[in-house]
């Protein structure tokens, strides 16, 4: 997966966490806000993750950048 899909995902799995949080909270369910926060803390992990390897990604281009310009 690109970093844009680790994003966008992640971006949807925190949202839905924070839903399934709100809804349990609204029906005294402890495992649906359970639920939620585990689907909430993958959300950030993938986000994470998508930054990351946005990172790698500017840092090789620019390897590769300085590489052509000594070339």
């Amino acid at each position: 997966m690109g970093s844009t899909t680790d994003k966008i995902k992640g971006t949807a799995n925190e949202a839905m966490g924070k839903a399934k949080q709100k809804i349990g909270e609204a029906t005294g369910s402890e495992e649906m806000q359970g639920e939620g926060a585990i689907q909430e803390t993958k959300g950030k992990g993938q986000k994470a993750l998508g930054d990351a390897k946005e990172v790698a990604k500017d840092a090789v281009d620019r390897a590769a950048a300085a590489a052509n310009k000594k070339a």
